[in-house]
């Protein structure tokens, strides 16, 4: 009986293995959009970026709900493993409760760390002992203090070590380290003053144009998507709404109504290799440099009136989302 169960354990880990690397694989491809010799790219209003538009809104929006999606992911390959478990189970393999009561199937951890059982028989996420070892030049990534890692897994593994006070941890500073872009560094081109001046109300525009698309392709919650019709409806909350759901989007993972520096990955990464001056902006925004984005710093970044902006952060769990 033990047999049996123990050749369906690794059945299922197999099959979910494959289907997680589907899922990164099609995330990849996303993220990798390349742009064509001599044409420009990113938010501004120049033809080849109007060429590009429907790509770049997909580029820019996986980004944006990478976190949730594959949170979601994960939690509809637990529900699958504990169906299929269940399923035996009602045929007399009672064996297979000592899976089910693993008190790992009901914890999320966070990047770097992987949930793992304690002495004392509890869920405790821990940091990653050993990354894969990567070969693929493509899995490399650049972080913020201009230094080309072999995969984002080791950079996440590093920051967790010296948010643990290990003593792997290579220094202070990489409390605090964060994924710029994909691949390997490169020298960025400047972004000049008449272009900073200006990303603000390309960014504003940008935000609004992605949140329409998801509404009119259902992917907003009946909440934003309330907001995205008021937005329609009365130009003067056209700007504000998309901001305010987006930076509700980037602080949904913990709602501590605070932005990190590391919750602005998913607009900063995929963007750099199209839009040089994301980077000067984003840390813009953070006026005190206390690693926290407030709203009213969201606001004034992207150029918006105070009084404009109230949370209206949709109130959910991660069971209902």
């Amino acid at each position: 009986m033990k047999g049996r169960l123990l050749l369906l354990a690794v059945l299922v880990a197999v099959m979910c293995t494959a289907d997680a690397e589907k899922h990164r694989r099609r995330h990849r491809r996303l993220r990798t959009t390349t742009v064509r010799p001599g044409t420009s790219a990113g938010l501004g209003d120049a033809p080849a970026a109007v060429v590009r538009e429907d790509a770049e809104a997909e580029h820019l929006e996986l980004g944006m709900s990478e976190r949730l999606d594959e949170r979601r992911f994960q939690e509809s390959e637990k529900a699958r493993v504990n169906e299929i478990l269940n399923e035996h189970s009602a045929e007399g393999m009672s064996d297979n409760e000592v899976f089910l009561d693993d008190p790992c199937v009901k914890v999320h951890c966070s990047a770097g760390r992987v949930c793992e059982i304690d002495e004392h028989g509890d869920a405790v996420c821990n940091c990653i002992k050993e990354c894969p070892y990567e070969t693929d030049s493509r899995r490399k990534v650049c972080t913020n203090h201009n230094e080309t890692w072999s995969s984002d897994c080791e950079v996440y593994r590093q920051r967790c070590l010296c948010l643990d006070n290990s003593e792997l941890c290579r220094g202070a500073q990489y409390h605090h380290v964060q994924i710029e872009y994909y691949g390997a560094c490169r020298e960025m081109p400047e972004c000049n003053d008449n272009e900073m001046a200006d990303f603000p109300r390309r960014m504003r525009d940008w935000l609004f144009n992605i949140m329409r698309d998801m509404a009119e392709r259902r992917e907003l919650t009946p909440h934003y998507l309330k907001m995205e019709r008021e937005a329609e409806a009365n130009l003067t909350r056209r700007w504000t709404n998309a901001a305010i759901w987006k930076w509700c989007d980037l602080d949904a993972h913990d709602n501590d109504r605070f932005v990190s520096r590391h919750e602005l990955f998913p607009i900063r990464a995929p963007l750099m290799s199209l839009e040089h001056c994301i980077a000067p902006f984003l840390d813009r925004c953070d006026e005190d440099d206390d690693h926290r984005i407030t709203l009213a710093e969201w606001g004034k970044c992207l150029q918006l009136e105070e009084y404009e902006l109230e949370d209206r952060c949709d109130e959910f769990t991660d069971e209902s989302a």
